[in-house]
This record gives C-alpha cells, sequence and structure tokens, in this order.
C-alpha cells in the first residue's frame, strides 16, 4: 500500500487521501495553533500560494502530542487557520504522528531519515516532509528550519514536476 492509499478525513471529516494529490510535490507538516513556531504558517501559506500553479501542495496535519499545543476542535483549528494566517492549503484531521497510535501516513514518513541519517519520531509541531510527484518521500526538515529557508525551497522546486 502507497501513502497516497492511506486513508484520512478531512478537517471537516470527509474521507479523503494523500492520493488526492497524487503527481504534485507536496510538503507534509504536522501543524499546532498555540506554539512557538506556529508563525512558520505564513510561509507555509506562501509556499503553497507560489507553487501551487506548478503543482505542488503544503499539507497540514494538526496534532496535540507537543505541549498540547493543538487543543482545538477541528472547527477551532479551521477557523485560526483561516483568520490568523489565511491558509488556503489542505487541513486533515488532528492525528498522532508518534507513539502506537501514530497514523500509518506518519508510520510510513517516520521510517525516512533527515539529512543526519536520523529517522524515527517527529521532534515537535512543524516537522516537514516532502512527497514526490509520485508520492517517494524525499527530504524530512525538522521544525526550526523554517519553511522558505532556500534548502527547503530549493528541494521544493527540485520535485516540481514537468
Amino acid at each position: 500500500m502507497s501513502i497516497y492509499d492511506l486513508p484520512l478525513r478531512s478537517l471537516r471529516g470527509d474521507p479523503t487521501s494523500i492520493g488526492e494529490h497524487r503527481g504534485k510535490a507536496l510538503l507534509v507538516v504536522n501543524v499546532a495553533s498555540k506554539c512557538g513556531l506556529t508563525p512558520q504558517y505564513e510561509g507555509l501559506e506562501r509556499l503553497h500560494e507560489s507553487y501551487a500553479d506548478r503543482g505542488f501542495a503544503v499539507l497540514g496535519f494538526p496534532c496535540n502530542q507537543f505541549g498540547a499545543q493543538e487543543p482545538g476542535s477541528p472547527e477551532e483549528i479551521a477557523s485560526f487557520c483561516s483568520t490568523t494566517y489565511g491558509v488556503t492549503f489542505p487541513m486533515f484531521e488532528k492525528v498522532e504522528v508518534n507513539g502506537e497510535d501514530r497514523h500509518p501516513v506518519y508510520q510510513e514518513l517516520t521510517a525516512f531519515p533527515d539529512t543526519d541519517g536520523e529517522a524515527g519520531d517527529v521532534q515537535w509541531n512543524f516537522e516537514k516532509f516532502l512527497l514526490s510527484p509520485t508520492g517517494e518521500i524525499v527530504h524530512r526538515f525538522r521544525p526550526m528550519v523554517d519553511p522558505e529557508a532556500p534548502e527547503v525551497v530549493d528541494a521544493i522546486e527540485a520535485q516540481l514536476p514537468g
């Protein structure tokens, strides 16, 4: 089973999957509304807007596992993201990214190592995984790496289809 085939729910609760974005370069990010890194939403949205017409999307996965920094309901999360940061990229249901209840999408993602060769648990909110247009995990950026850092932008541009 590919990462595209793993069942998900949108933030609104509708059945979906990453497969709905097949053929695009994707930046998958675990997000939180009450984190010191929450302003990364701004850069994520700028990336999403800048590259959307070239076959790219950011996919947000709210997670409450780090300091309970995403306590809100789906409606509260959607409202916060929209009104505070103008988020237009797809958001999914709140998931666990670590531990025995880790979502299957994150079981796949966390098996991929970062630039230091370390795989395993997500370190904190706003860890970023770049998927190629064929669904292959190609890069992992730890939370403190700004979404608009040159290494992230270069990696995205290298994965844009066509």
